[in-house]
């Protein structure tokens, strides 16, 4: 399925397919997601089948704003509405205790469903076009790396969606932060631009934060998108290496004839034959921005390995670390 820029009628177009219960694919500030009516089990189960996703893993339902939250939600803390207040539309999910009439297929079997309203003016007119909530996980297949770009979509969805809106590269360029605030105290699910400070100083209270690294294995435990060990992984083997690493290992691989993939941004090492280099921004926003669309560029090369120079660990550098995290194996 070929991309087709986001104009007033292409999102008329793509309003009717989702009303016939067909996936679209359209942009936020985030990622690209694959969407289909939430309201729709049917719909929203071609959603698990195109990406090949497990049933039990929850999705996130895009509203068009605030209002809609009572749609969807059995109650709305005032905690949520703050923080929808302060970040909405932007790059924020909040997990609240679900109405009834909600389908467990969106909700992952769970009485919860994650909610936000994005921040990118394409998905803005078609929520509002479409007048309900879309349930839409990112446009790539389960556990891949998440689709910055409409072709990345194409590219990896082919014609498994009815449409893909083209807005241009996303702004941000990895997920949402998510946040439980369905129990008596904050969670902190998943990482992402909003940080932790930026949520509790609205809050004023300190979140659980609830670590994903090592798998979620209890089911008892709330389950959101982005909680595997094993995430946003390219299908070349990727390794994340300390920086004063790096130059032993590139050394060792092309002494071995491996086909190396390098993304750093402190370290300028001599590119040859046998080594694909791209050079990292600094700062953190616009190196979230570039990092898929980068592991992206390495992966399709048919490379042996690919190293990734550790980023700083600094709270600002938090989503980014917990993303590479899950894409690489340590060095």
């Amino acid at each position: 399925m070929k991309p087709i820029f986001a104009d007033a009628a292409a999102i008329e177009h793509a309003v009717k397919l989702l009303q016939q219960g067909r996936l679209v694919a359209f942009p936020t500030e985030t990622v690209y997601g694959l969407g289909a009516d939430a309201a729709n089990p049917d719909a929203v189960r071609r959603i698990f089948k195109a990406k090949g996703r497990p049933a039990d893993h929850p999705l996130i339902v895009h509203i068009a704003s605030t209002d809609s939250l009572n749609d969807w939600a059995q109650s709305v803390p005032d905690s949520a509405l703050k923080l929808a207040a302060q970040f909405w539309p932007g790059p924020l999910a909040l997990i609240l205790n679900k109405k009834p009439e909600v389908s467990s297929v969106v909700t992952g079997g769970q009485d919860t469903v994650g909610l936000r309203v994005p921040g990118h003016p394409v998905a803005l007119s078609l929520l509002r076009e479409f007048g309900g909530g879309i349930a839409a996980p990112s446009a790539n297949r389960f556990c891949r790396i998440s689709p910055t770009q409409a072709v990345h979509v194409e590219e990896e969805l082919g014609n498994a969606v009815d449409l893909i809106l083209d807005g241009g590269a996303c702004q941000v360029g990895v997920e949402s932060t998510i946040v439980d605030l369905s129990g008596t105290r904050p969670k902190l699910l998943r990482p992402g631009y909003i940080t932790q400070f930026d949520i509790e100083a609205v809050l004023q209270t300190e979140m659980l934060v609830v670590s994903t690294q090592s798998g979620q294995t209890d089911s008892s435990e709330q389950r959101a998108p982005g909680m595997m060990a094993v995430h946003y992984a390219p299908i070349t083997v990727a390794l994340l290496c300390p920086t004063e690493r790096l130059p032993e290992m590139i050394q060792t691989l092309n002494f071995q004839n491996k086909k190396v993939g390098i993304l750093a941004y402190s370290l300028k090492p001599a590119e040859n034959t046998l080594t694909r280099l791209i050079r990292m921004p600094k700062q953190a926003d616009d190196y979230a921005q570039a990092l898929y669309a980068s592991l992206r560029d390495l992966d399709s090369l048919q490379l042996d390995i690919i190293l990734v120079e550790q980023p700083p660990e600094t709270a600002a550098w938090r989503a980014i670390n917990d993303r590479i995290g899950k894409a690489t194996s340590a060095c």
